[in-house]
Parts: C-alpha cells; structure tokens; sequence
C-alpha cells in the first residue's frame, strides 16, 4: 500500500507544479504531449486527479501505517 501513497504523492505533485506553470507562464505541461485534447495527456490528468482522490482519503491509512511501524524505543529515564 505504501507504493500506491507514493505514486500518489508523485502525481499530485507533478500536478500542482503543472498548475504552477499555467498560473505563472501560461504554459501547460499537457503540451508536451500534444494538448489537452490528446489522448496522452487527457489520461495524465486523469491520474493525477485519480492520485489526489487517492491522497484525500488514503491520508489516515497512510498516517496509520506509519504509526503502527515505528515501534517506540525506551529512554533511561523510563527503564
């Protein structure tokens, strides 16, 4: 599960830089790949928005998952 959150992470970040760019030079990283009406690129940000999804409800499993691994170490003070 954990590669999933980070495949996830990825896109949305790749995401978030793409709107970056659209917001400071009007430049959409679609166009690399033909614009946004080619198939390429309509299934790119059909992933990225499927990898946001996946971090908004994915967020307490992922936050679980660390909790429960890290196992927490004594100090002198509590042995």
């Amino acid at each position: 599960m954990k590669v999933v959150h980070v495949v996830a992470f990825v896109l949305v970040v790749i995401g978030g830089l793409n709107w970056l760019l659209v917001g400071i030079f009007g430049w959409d990283i679609g166009e690399l790949f033909g614009g946004q009406e080619s198939l390429i690129s309509r299934i790119i940000y059909v992933l990225v928005g499927i990898a946001a999804v996946v971090k908004i409800f994915g967020y307490k499993d992922c936050c679980r998952l660390h909790k429960t691994s890290v196992q927490p170490t004594q100090t002198p003070a509590s042995m």
